[in-house]
């Protein structure tokens, strides 16, 4: 059986609602195929409630059309992760989805909980102590914010306990979460440095068969300009990637939020190339790497409220499904993860899977209604 997912099994998936689904709700990456719209599993409280109602959205979006589950091992304290293992599980087992169909995401650098957050902060500094630190896991050094850390050693760890949640052998993208957050308190060389370890440790992995391919999941770091402490260039964490890979490297994918009220990954040129400032999403298209946008609703925010008064190829959709079309229609954007804990979420959000994206020229009417550029 195979570990990951492949090409065959993403086509196996996609031929299912070949009739159903528009063209363009599919796409190839990885030498995959796969859904153009993504389930989240950040938000929520971290019980069993909640755990449940993410089961049953988890597997009703596996058989609506989306095969793409992003998560990280911090969310909700492991317990996203445990939920995904779990209704995974239990679908290939009834032979409902084989493991080769779907792809699955997560990420290591925020320090976890597991299975609840501390009541106090010396319950907190205890259970630092005793899982992390005593066992020497982690030096006090190594850790960042009292939070984060990209140390190999703890990473090792940390893909070795999402592995168990994940009941997973392999995990297909694993994200660097956060890289920026290093910025906040060491130099710039020194991030490099520990960004290059990691991308050793990385590729190791990934001839290990643990993982498939890597990429940093950020907030700030790509849509930041490059005077900002927290910025990151795409480009030199590129070259990092083949100082260590070849130019067979598998850094192959980033995240980053986007959306309409966050438009700098399409507006924005954050990114140098060749001496040119360029966007992100542009030098990503340049350089090879696979965008995954996160926070297409804002958290939910642009599903209550939407900022566009009047675009005809968005009529007749809900605010949520407005703000995912566009999105997802975004030149350079490949998925589009929304975080789904409710069957209706995935429902009413699954809907655009029958719906054609938008054209270019759709999307770029929009942005200048929005934002006065096209």
């Amino acid at each position: 059986m195979a570990r990951r997912a492949t090409r065959e099994g993403t086509e196996r998936f996609r031929a299912r609602f070949a009739e159903a689904q528009a063209a363009g709700h599919f796409r190839e990456a990885f030498g995959l195929w796969i859904s153009s719209i993504g389930i989240g599993t950040y938000l929520g409280a971290s019980d069993a409630e909640t755990d449940r109602a993410y089961g049953e959205a988890i597997a009703w979006a596996l058989q609506r059309g989306s095969n793409v589950i992003d998560t990280a091992i911090n969310y909700r304290c492991q317990r996203s992760e445990r939920v995904i293992g779990e209704v995974l599980a239990r679908l290939v087992a009834a032979g409902t989805i084989a493991r080769d169909e779907v792809l699955v995401a997560t990420k290591g650098g925020y320090i976890p909980f597991d299975g609840h957050p501390p009541r106090t902060r010396a319950e907190w500094q205890r259970y630092l102590e005793e899982t992390f630190f005593r066992p020497g896991i982690l030096r006090p050094e190594d850790v960042v914010g009292g939070i984060h850390s990209l140390a190999p050693r703890y990473l090792e760890h940390q893909l070795e306990t999402s592995l168990r949640n994940l009941r997973l052998e392999t995990v297909d993208v694993y994200y660097l979460h956060n890289p920026e957050q290093q910025l906040e308190e060491i130099s710039r060389e020194e991030f490099r440095r520990r960004m290059r370890a990691a991308f050793a440790w990385l590729e190791e992995k990934v001839a290990e068969g643990k993982i498939g391919v890597y990429g940093t999941a950020t907030w700030e770091g790509y849509r930041v300009p490059p005077d900002e402490r927290v910025h990151l260039s795409l480009a030199e964490l590129v070259a990092l990637a083949k100082e260590v890979g070849g130019t067979d490297h598998h850094f192959r994918v980033i995240q980053l939020p986007y959306n309409l009220l966050m438009p700098e990954a399409s507006l924005l040129r954050t990114q140098t190339l060749g001496g040119w400032q360029v966007s992100v999403l542009e030098a990503a298209e340049h350089l090879g790497i696979v965008v995954m946008a996160s926070a297409p609703l804002l958290q939910g925010r642009l599903a209550a409220q939407w900022p566009v008064a009047r675009a005809d190829a968005l009529k007749g959709l809900t605010a949520a499904q407005r703000a995912l079309q566009i999105v997802r229609s975004t030149p350079g954007i490949t998925v589009a993860l929304v975080g789904m804990s409710r069957r209706a979420h995935v429902e009413e959000n699954l809907r655009l899977a029958d719906i054609r994206p938008l054209s270019p020229e759709e999307w770029r009417q929009i942005l200048f209604i929005q934002h006065g550029v096209g």
